[in-house]
């Protein structure tokens, strides 16, 4: 006899009978432990106290309700496997028991070997849904709001401030070094919001020669320009509803900072080269690595603008500063990279997370992601990464900093070079790596290269 309760629990709700016995004696030998019972109240009570993985019950006997019993057990044990016993003239409520929850029914004179197969595959689409469940509530707990969901306290209180902030119509400046995420909290606070099934507009200010910015923000009218050759739509009208999300806005240039506070202010703007006033409603989010307080002593941003801009204030730690969130976000960049790149890649090893912990992250969270996708995509390992596939400049320069390096007297060309010819060797000779890091244009990296290079000739 096949070891009892090894395929879990059944309940058998049927009066006593030659088929019931019958029934109970193959159930028992195919490995469930069954709990019989005669009538309805028995049944319930069973469901209140235990913990049921399949139920086979009638639909119709004296003391028993089956309609009734399947919709307790359906609230009770959301995964039950339940099979309702009808007679010829029951089809109907067989159908409406399935509508209910059931996995199916059955037809008397019960077809014990039926019973059995139903049994069988009812038990494996319920071991699905049950796998299934598990993986989203891990998806759950790997992603809150669309992004990676960090553990450290100090991602625990943006989350909570991003909870707090979203359902208002409230300017949020997002503060914080380049590529620790500034944009996913943006995301963040959209999804959050009355406006998520709107659209999500993002433009990098940054990434803008000065000329163009304002017929982004705003659009053009045809001919307002040489090359406008059409109509074209700002982000404002195409997040109008939604979100506008606008990183590095301290790169905007003081002439459109203030066609963007009046739009701020009323909702109202013109395309570039059109006289047509129009109407707005965007939900505003802005970002930036740039001290705005500076700027605006400085006198290269509007006070009134960033005032405007600065109602809640979300800052983005850098990765050296939540080393507790590393092994997570490792982890979840592995089984990315690896099911994005077909590579039969499970983990890292201690050493190796070990030393990437370690590191100090100067480029954050994007630099770490940069890192893992190559470290997976160039691994010869299968399993489990090591610390030979963490590149070498994190190998040789674990927490090195570049002090040392500067000397009193030096002149600020001379430091410069230093700083730039240093970073330029612990990112590998990355000089995209290097130019955000240093927080310069690439252009003007190479630029600075070819003067270096002329003084050393």
């Amino acid at each position: 006899m096949a070891e009892q309760g090894r395929r879990g629990k059944l309940l058998l709700v049927l009066p006593e009978s030659n088929e019931e016995k019958e029934l109970v004696s193959h159930l028992e030998a195919e490995g469930f432990h069954v709990i019989n019972t005669r009538e309805g109240q028995a049944a319930y009570e069973v469901l209140d106290t235990e913990k049921v993985d399949a139920m086979i019950y009638p639909l119709r006997q004296p003391r028993i309700d089956g309609l009734r019993l399947q919709e307790v057990a359906a609230r009770q044990e959301k995964s039950i496997c339940a099979i309702a016993i009808a007679t010829p003239e029951e089809i109907e409520l067989g159908i409406e028991a399935m509508r209910q929850g059931a996995f199916d029914f059955q037809l008397t004179p019960l077809n014990i070997a039926k019973i059995s197969a139903v049994l069988d595959r009812g038990l494996s689409y319920q071991k699905l849904v049950g796998e299934v469940s598990i993986l989203q509530r891990r998806l759950d707990d790997r992603f809150r709001y669309g992004v990676i969901a960090r553990r450290s306290s100090i991602w625990q209180r943006i989350y909570h401030q991003i909870e707090q902030v979203a359902q208002s119509r409230t300017s949020v400046l997002i503060l914080g070094e380049t590529g620790t995420g500034k944009g996913e909290i943006a995301k963040a606070i959209h999804q959050q919001s009355r406006r998520k099934d709107e659209n999500f507009v993002e433009l990098n200010c940054g990434a803008l020669h000065e000329g163009v910015v304002e017929s982004e923000l705003f659009g053009h009218e045809k001919g307002a320009f040489t090359s406008a050759s059409t109509v074209r739509k700002g982000r404002f009208e195409l997040a109008d509803g939604g979100t506008l999300f606008l990183d590095e806005v301290g790169d905007i240039p003081l002439p459109t900072q203030v066609k963007l506070l009046r739009v701020i202010q009323d909702g109202r703007f013109e395309r570039v080269g059109g006289t047509q006033t129009r109407s707005v409603d965007a939900r505003l989010v802005t970002a930036t690595h740039r001290d705005l307080d500076s700027m605006v002593e400085e006198g290269t941003f509007r006070a009134d603008l960033f005032y405007r801009l600065n109602v809640v204030a979300i800052e983005a730690p850098p990765l050296r500063e939540t080393r507790d969130d590393i092994p997570l976000l490792v982890d979840n960049f592995i089984q990315d990279f690896a099911e994005e790149n077909q590579k039969p890649i499970e983990g890292i090893s201690a050493q190796a997370l070990d030393i990437l912990s370690n590191y100090d992250w100067p480029g954050n969270v994007r630099e770490l992601k940069n890192c893992i996708e190559g470290m997976v995509v160039m691994t010869s390992n299968e399993g489990i990464l090591g610390s030979e596939d963490v590149p070498g400049y994190i190998r040789r320069r674990e927490n090195v900093s570049l002090d040392n390096d500067f000397k009193v007297g030096m002149s600020m060309r001379e430091i410069e070079k230093t700083a730039i010819t240093e970073t330029l060797e612990s990112v590998g000779n990355d000089r995209r790596l290097a130019a955000k890091i240093l927080q310069i244009g690439l252009s003007t990296l190479y630029r600075k290269e070819r003067e270096y290079s002329k003084e050393n000739n």
